[in-house]
């Protein structure tokens, strides 16, 4: 008998693998530690009215796909109508076989629209849009329903340090009886002195936030540890930067001093000088989430804004980054030896972008565990163009091989939609398909129970106890 394309075991190969999934990591609740979507959107319980405003708007994986496949920018980010998007990119998912937005399409109308009977094309495009679009209508389908049906437990936006958290707050007077909405701490624009009017410009919006008037280096620290503080009266317990490498270059106090006070004269800097500051400032946050026993998660490798007529045009993030090649391993032991030699370092997450870097960051996070917290630094999981199936089995296997598996903190969606948290379904059927498989070929006890414990430590154990939520 023919199965469906997503039915109960898609990519659990054998038994084991089922019990493993079904038993232990189906039902748990998610921790959507890192993703972008809008606190406004979630607060104020959005319902969207069609498929195009909730799953395209803003994906800029799926514009990337439907640009490949020939789609006119008009139908992708330009003034088509919904519809008219929409019958764009079913006419482009049967096109996009073996690439992972295949299976995160049909995971995705099947949970939670139940739809899995059905390929997304351009002959059941009509009938997939009026279904999903009834549902959407529905009470159980806005922005807090959906995350309550997809039992999401805790969801950590990504906010910058001026942000007022109203929206934060807002929900936290309402909320929805289940998932907690939390701030994540992202102060990349309190360092990117590459423009020195836009750095400026950045630094009046972090004085009004703030209330600290910044003179000096040292009234920019104090700022930015206002709003540090501030982000953690509001449950914030995560920090977050989006790096080409880490930054750590020499440096003494006199020397940044001097270097801000260029920048307040509107002076450009030197490529040391920007290394420099760079440097001292991602000391500073370090510092500051050690104090205050936050994570940090560094996102490494991407290169970004490729193509600068579209940069122009669209602006960053629509689709036009990719993979860098950046030196990692030098530069990152320097900046978590000197945290770690001031007993200063916080737990850290460090994800790469590029696969050659697997067993790097994964050798590396050994160097600096302390036995005062399982895991303290991690391997993140798969990030960007590497959450997929090949390149999240390359990070399991890294971390098994050079790491401890059973102490890793999971998944995350990383992502702007709010559809996209079957991607931690993707990842936990995975994970028990690797576990699965070696058990029946002897490689690992045929013990369910052991197993099943760490496929529920990563799945959901692992991320609650260590983030401390």
């Amino acid at each position: 008998m023919k199965k469906e394309f997503i039915h109960e075991d898609f990519l659990l190969d054998n038994k084991t693998a089922s019990k493993l999934y079904h038993t232990y990591a189906e039902s748990l609740p998610i921790i959507d530690y890192h993703c972008h979507i809008s606190p406004k959107e979630f607060a104020q319980n959005r319902k969207f009215e069609n498929m195009t405003q909730i799953w395209l708007a803003g994906d800029h994986y799926k514009w990337r796909a439907m640009r490949t496949c020939g789609v006119d920018e008009r139908f992708i980010t330009g003034n088509a109508s919904d519809w008219e998007k929409f019958e764009m990119w079913a006419h482009t998912v049967p096109k996009t076989i073996r690439n992972p937005l295949f299976h995160w399409t049909h995971l995705e109308l099947n949970c939670p629209f139940g739809i899995s009977n059905k390929l997304l094309n351009e002959k059941t495009a009509k009938d997939i849009w009026k279904a999903c679009n009834a549902k959407l209508a529905t009470p159980g389908f806005t922005t807090q329903g959906i995350a309550k049906r997809m039992n999401v437990e805790v969801i950590c936006t990504t906010d910058d340090p001026i942000d007022s958290l109203e929206y934060h707050e807002a929900y936290l007077k309402k909320g929805n009886g289940f998932t907690r909405m939390l701030p994540a701490f992202r102060p990349d624009k309190a360092m990117a002195v590459e423009n020195v009017d836009t750095f400026l410009f950045y630094i009046q919006k972090l004085e009004t936030a703030s209330g600290v008037e910044i003179k000096d280096f040292e009234s920019l620290i104090t700022a930015i540890r206002t709003r540090h503080d501030f982000f953690h009266s509001h449950g914030c317990r995560v920090s977050d930067h989006g790096l080409e490498t880490t930054y750590a270059e020499d440096y003494t106090e006199s020397e940044i001093k001097s270097i801000f006070k260029k920048l307040r004269k509107k002076k450009n800097l030197n490529a040391i000088e920007i290394l420099k500051f760079k440097s001292a400032m991602l000391y500073e946050f370090g510092v500051m989430n050690c104090e205050r026993g936050w994570v940090q998660q560094l996102h490494l490798g991407a290169l970004r804004n490729n193509n600068s007529r579209m940069m122009r045009t669209l602006g960053p993030d629509t689709g036009f980054d990719s993979i860098g090649d950046f030196e990692i391993a030098r530069i990152l032991s320097k900046y978590l030896d000197k945290l770690d030699t001031e007993n200063k370092l916080a737990k850290t997450i460090i994800y790469n972008l590029n696969p050659r870097d697997n067993e790097l960051i994964a050798t590396m996070i050994g160097n600096f565990q302390n036995g005062s917290v399982p895991g303290k630094l991690q391997y993140g999981a798969g990030w960007w163009f590497l959450d997929q199936l090949d390149g999240m089995r390359k990070q399991i296997e890294a971390l098994s091989n050079l790491g401890i598996l059973s102490q890793f903190v999971g998944m995350l969606t990383d992502s702007r939609s709010f559809l996209s948290y079957p991607r931690h379904e993707y990842f936990r059927r995975l994970l028990c398909n690797i576990l699965g498989s070696e058990i029946e070929k002897g490689l690992i006890p045929n013990d369910i129970k052991l197993i099943g414990s760490i496929v529920e430590d990563i799945s959901y154990n692992n991320a609650k106890r260590y983030f401390g939520f």
